[in-house]
Order: structure tokens, then C-alpha cells, then sequence
């Protein structure tokens, strides 16, 4: 690799990241809100050696004294031809052209920015298991009441008192068509570093045609009865009442609670 492309490759590098990081949300689409600092302080350390490695490459700075034998000539090989290492100084190992593809994720961060995991992916894979709980408070009388969509899964396949029959509940996310079927996922990604981890909780919607896939909306409903409520063969799944579109949150990768709407 030239060092001009080392150059390029590692101050876009270092200013993708700070885009990304320092002066929008992007990162939040690949990684959690914990990891900005770490995020920022990888980009400065890259620019600072792009600007580094660009001010060693200048002529001056590569000039060196070569070696000279006892007349003020440079040494010859064998061959009566000047050594390599006495006009160079030093001889670089060549890098695969295949290096030049490294200089499109650092360009994509600064001028296309891949978009955040969404109903494609959580299309491909199953929802993962909630954890047990083995205590649950009484509900607010809250109506309808928020919830996440993890509490809602975990309180219709966990809770013995079945606290949640005949409650209408808010729930929030975006939509995941089903293919072939009458019903859709409301949906959450959750990270537990980045996006190679995602993970996606699902409740299936019942009694409304689905969205496009991706659409943020509220779902206002109660439970779809099927299985045996506070036992692992209840369904996560909603009767829906009222759907609402809203706006995707800043970090679309937590399974926090809904905003109450002020009245």
C-alpha cells in the first residue's frame, strides 16, 4: 500500500468515526450510547496518525544521509550498481491491492451511512428469550398502561396471577410484516455491545392490517388470548384497538417504555 493511501485511509477513518460519534447520532445505529467515548477517542487517535504519517512522508523528511564509502561515493554491490537499502534507506513489503477496499467503510461513514437494523433483519431470526422473573409488583391502574415489550412478554408467559387478562396496554416499536399471514410483529432491537449482537423482541399484533415494514407506531390493545396466560404457552400477542405512527426514537436499539401522550 502507497503511503498516500495509508494517509487517506487513516484520516477518513479518523474523521468517519468523528462524524459518526462527535457530531451526529449515527454510531447509534451500530453501537450502544456507552460506547461514544470510545468511539471519539478512536477517531482523534486516527487523525492524529493520518496527520502523522502525512508529515513523515514529506521530501525533506525522507532525505537521510546514505551510507558512503571512504571517497564520498555510495556502496556498490557486487554488480557495480548502487544498493537499494543506500538510495531508499529502507524497503517496504508490498500489501495486497485488496487494501484499497478498506477505504470504502471509512468513506461510507462520511457520505452514506448504513441504515439501522430493522424488520429485515428481525424478520430472520427468532425473538429471544425473556428472563425469568420470579416476583411481580401489582400493575398501575394506569390506562392504557405503557409497557415494554419485554415486561408485556413477561408478564403474559410468567406471571401466575395473570395481572395483565382484559388490560389495555401501550406498546411501542416498529413493524415486521409476516409473510403469508394476517398478522404482523411490533418490534424491538436490543444491543448488548453493538449490532453484531442485536437481538430482537417481538409481540405479534392481531386485528389491524400491518404497516410498511419499518414504520415506528404505537399499539394501543390487550392480550390475544392463545395458550394458557402466565405459562410459557401464552402467546406475546395483542388485540389491537388504536395504532398511531410515530417517530423513530434517537436510539431505536432499547426496549424502553412509551411516552404517555398529554391530554
Amino acid at each position: 500500500m502507497r503511503r498516500p493511501l495509508q494517509v487517506a485511509l487513516l484520516v477518513l477513518s479518523g474523521l468517519g468515526l468523528l462524524h459518526a460519534s462527535l457530531f451526529t447520532d449515527l454510531f447509534l445505529r451500530y453501537v450502544k450510547e456507552g460506547m461514544r467515548p470510545l468511539l471519539i477517542a478512536s477517531g482523534a487517535v486516527l487523525l492524529v496518525l493520518g496527520v502523522a504519517e502525512a508529515w513523515a512522508s514529506r521530501p525533506d523528511a525522507g532525505t537521510a544521509h546514505a551510507p558512503h564509502d571512504g571517497h564520498g561515493h555510495a556502496p556498490h554491490d557486487g554488480h557495480g550498481n548502487a544498493s537499494r537499502h543506500a538510495v531508499h534507506g529502507h524497503d517496504h513489503g508490498s500489501v495486497p491491492r485488496v487494501a484499497w477496499l478498506l477505504l470504502l467503510p471509512a468513506l461510507s461513514l462520511l457520505f452514506y451511512a448504513p441504515p439501522a437494523l430493522g424488520a429485515y433483519t428481525a424478520s430472520r431470526e427468532a425473538p429471544r428469550a425473556v428472563d425469568r422473573q420470579s416476583h411481580f409488583d401489582p400493575l398501575p391502574a394506569t390506562s392504557p398502561l405503557p409497557m415494554t415489550l419485554t415486561d408485556f412478554t413477561r408478564r403474559v408467559q410468567q406471571d401466575r396471577e395473570q395481572a395483565i387478562r382484559g388490560r389495555t396496554v401501550l406498546l411501542t416499536g416498529f413493524v415486521t410484516p409476516e409473510k403469508g399471514r394476517d398478522t404482523w410483529y411490533l418490534t424491538r432491537i436490543i444491543l448488548s455491545c453493538c449490532a453484531a449482537d442485536a437481538q430482537s423482541v417481538k409481540v405479534r399484533i392481531y386485528g389491524t392490517p400491518a404497516p410498511a415494514a419499518d414504520t415506528w407506531v404505537s399499539v394501543t390493545g390487550t392480550w390475544h388470548p392463545g395458550g394458557t396466560l402466565g405459562t410459557t404457552s401464552a402467546q406475546a400477542a395483542m388485540d389491537a384497538r388504536e395504532i398511531k405512527k410515530i417517530p423513530r426514537p434517537i436510539n431505536g436499539y432499547t426496549d424502553d417504555l412509551p411516552l404517555v401522550p398529554t391530554r
